[in-house]
């Protein structure tokens, strides 16, 4: 099939036209650039090959790359616009990726080529990049099972397929869990308290009922808002028996989860490794699931004091202020919402006012100059929804640096949360940069009506936080694919961006720039920013055991020599919250059945990272708040007012951290922006759990 009759057949240089591909273009499109891929790996294995880059590698990356690009475009179909047909055409490859890709794994004449070009004399004079690129590839070739033999050959590829099969139905079952459950409600009273944006989306055309999803700008402001509390149970117990036996049973995954836990302890014990948490862990920055363990339960002995102060003084709220004597998992974000309005004396939904989805993204692109020197333009593309809009990315001097592909409203057919995906890497061909394509997918509430989309703040930090995700891939300077950040940069560092992106929402420099109230444009008052940030830290200690727990709960149940039950799973997870947690949930809540991340999102054994990389995170701000402080000791009251939006500490950020991806080890990345390791004090400072939180703000 020819490229101009398929859209996912066409050359890596050009913009893919998304609107244009069909189910039935998957499977011929695949298979043939399988074909492709697999005729250059026999030809590569050739032993009287030349032992040089562009004999061996370039030839693999030339056939590699298109494949991975198409399979890349269809995985992101599959999750942002799932239809049956596209379900079905992703499915019937899914397969043949798995094999190919584990095949190549396990392919001895291509180590031996990679083993002959790391042992060539010419080596100690190639380019950095490529001399690690090398490397890694001789660690991924072992941690893929190469030097295996006979019978354990044949049982890793099919434990590996076994492995994507599940990690694949596991994730539709949520998705078809949560689309299939909806509440109609008939008396508006029950919505007392709902935002009317949310009543106004919620609400059936030409009737007087309204209907409650799951999908999170529905579930999340009726939990904070409905003054009705069997209704926020009714929700709350439908997200928390989400693809579990406790809710619609056809979309259980009980079974999956056991699947999963035994064939990951087999894959790892077959390549030689205790548990399988000790096979993740050969690519990240902690060096043992002991490590991890001891890091999580060292922030959890700072955190739960804290964590315990917050519940006490929910409890008591609830009880004198609510008439709610026994306060329950359904009711802490509605009792929280009241007291922070009670304390702090304004609500998400005042706040969420200001922040207009036009005026937030180009803040956003305001700040990425800034700090990173680079310019944002409008991009025409033929998107996969009507939602989706495009930009490009340019350096000072006008060049392009790469192609970002948003798409942020919430939807049917529609994965929940927040992701980045890649389509194409940074590389340097003979004719030039090929530049970077990024997804970036929220699921923010649309537009209603004339108005613009209205982001909660919250919403605001996801946006910043992915965007941080995207920059590492858009500002990247790494020539060669296989050291760019999202191939090799360690899975526990891979959110530093991210979270320290996050940092900036709180800044008033930049709130400036976020904000225009959707009725009179004016942006945020100042008064209102002191009162968020007086409630910055407000349950901080709940918010950070919450994390812990879910940290815990993986890493150990990951570091067992074999597979669980889903009861022992369940014994695994009350433990975790016997230990950290300060609030446990009913016992019928199934949360593990919905927790993708560890079992279809690549986090499993490695959720622990969003708390590593915080530390990480928030020592790197810290550089930018000591430029503040610096600045506000001058004499230039220009630079003051930017606060900590310091544009030489951002070029440091973006010269050290994200322009060099995976060329060299995260720990030496951030000791070359920071001057020294990495150290706890600015995320527990930041967080409040000090014992005086000077939090640097303006």
């Amino acid at each position: 099939m020819s490229e101009q009759s398929n859209p996912l057949l066409v050359g890596m240089e050009v913009l893919v036209d998304y609107a244009a591909i069909r189910p039935e273009h998957i499977a011929p499109a695949i298979a043939e650039l399988l074909q492709t891929a697999q005729t250059a790996i026999d030809a590569s294995v050739d032993a009287g090959l030349p032992v040089t880059w562009e004999d061996i590698v370039t030839p693999l990356d030339d056939a590699s790359e298109p494949l991975w690009r198409a399979w890349s475009i269809v995985g992101n179909l599959n999750a942002v616009v799932n239809t049956p047909a596209l379900r079905d055409a992703y499915n019937e490859m899914l397969g043949p990726i798995s094999e190919f890709s584990t095949s190549v794994g396990l392919n001895v004449g291509l180590y031996n080529q990679y083993r002959r070009l790391r042992e060539c004399p010419e080596f100690d004079q190639w380019p950095h990049e490529r001399k690690r690129v090398i490397d890694l590839a001789l660690r991924d070739f072992r941690l893929s099972g190469v030097e295996l033999q006979g019978e354990a050959r044949t049982r890793y590829a099919a434990l590996s397929d076994q492995q994507s099969q599940v990690s694949q139905k596991f994730s539709e079952n949520v998705m078809d869990a949560i689309d299939g459950w909806s509440l109609l409600i008939d008396d508006v009273a029950r919505l007392d308290g709902v935002p009317q944006d949310v009543q106004a989306a919620a609400r059936q055309a030409d009737t007087d009922q309204w209907k409650l999803t799951l999908k999170m700008p529905c579930y999340l402001p009726v939990m904070q808002y409905a003054h009705d509390r069997d209704l926020r149970h009714a929700l709350y117990k439908g997200y928390a028996t989400v693809a579990s036996e406790q809710g619609d049973e056809t979309f259980d995954n009980s079974g999956l989860i056991e699947q999963s836990l035994t064939l990951r302890s087999e894959e790892a014990q077959l390549l030689g490794f205790e548990h399988f948490a000790a096979l993740r862990l050969q690519t990240r920055m902690a060096d043992s699931a002991e490590e991890v363990v001891s890091f999580l339960r060292q922030l959890a002995a700072r955190a739960k004091p804290y964590a315990e102060r917050d519940l006490t003084e929910l409890r008591a709220f609830a009880l004198e202020e609510l008439g709610i004597k026994d306060l329950q998992p359904w009711d802490t974000a509605y009792a929280s919402e009241c007291l922070r309005e009670k304390r702090y004396a304004y609500s998400e939904d005042e706040v969420k006012q200001y922040f207009t989805e036009p005026r937030v993204l180009n803040g956003l692109f305001e700040v990425m100059h800034t700090l990173f020197g680079v310019k944002v333009e409008p991009c025409e593309i033929n998107g996969w929804h009507p939602d989706v809009r495009a930009v490009s990315v340019h350096n000072a001097a006008g060049d392009i640096q790469g192609y970002l592909v948003m798409d942020l409203y919430a939807r049917s057919a529609k994965q929940g949360g927040a992701w980045v995906n890649s389509e194409r890497s940074r590389r340097l061909l003979a004719s030039g940069v090929q530049t970077p394509v990024i997804y970036l997918t929220c699921n923010f509430a649309r537009p209603q009506g004339a108005r613009p989309a209205l982001l909660t703040h919250d919403d605001v930090i996801t946006l910043f936080h992915e965007s941080g995700h995207a920059l590492h891939a858009l500002l990247s300077e790494v020539d060669e694919p296989g050291v760019s950040a999202f191939s090799a940069v360690e899975w526990d560092a891979i959110e530093l961006p991210s979270q320290f992106m996050e940092n900036f929402c709180w800044e008033w420099s930049v709130l400036q720039r976020l904000t225009a109230h959707v009725e009179t444009g004016e942006p945020l008052p100042r008064e209102l920013y002191d009162r968020m940030i007086a409630a910055r830290n407000f349950q901080s200690g709940m918010q950070t055991v919450r994390q812990i727990e879910f940290s815990l709960f993986d890493i150990l149940l990951h570091s067992r020599d074999q597979g669980l039950s889903i009861a022992a799973v369940l014994t695994q997870l009350d433990q975790v919250r016997d230990e950290v947690a300060v609030m446990r949930p009913p016992a019928w809540q199934r949360f593990p059945h919905s927790f993708s991340h560890l079992f279809a999102g690549g986090y499993g054994a490695g959720y622990y990272s969003y708390k590593w990389a915080e530390v990480l995170s928030a020592d790197a701000f810290e550089a930018f708040e000591e430029a503040a402080l610096r600045a506000a000791k001058s004499a230039h009251s220009a630079a003051e007012s930017l606060g900590a939006l310091d544009t030489e500490t951002g070029m440091r950020f973006r010269k050290e951290i994200l322009a060099v991806g995976g060329t060299r080890p995260a720990a030496q990345s951030f000791a070359a922006f920071r001057g020294r390791a990495p150290r706890m004090d600015a995320l527990l400072r930041h967080s409040g759990m000090t014992d005086s939180a000077d939090n640097h703000q303006e």
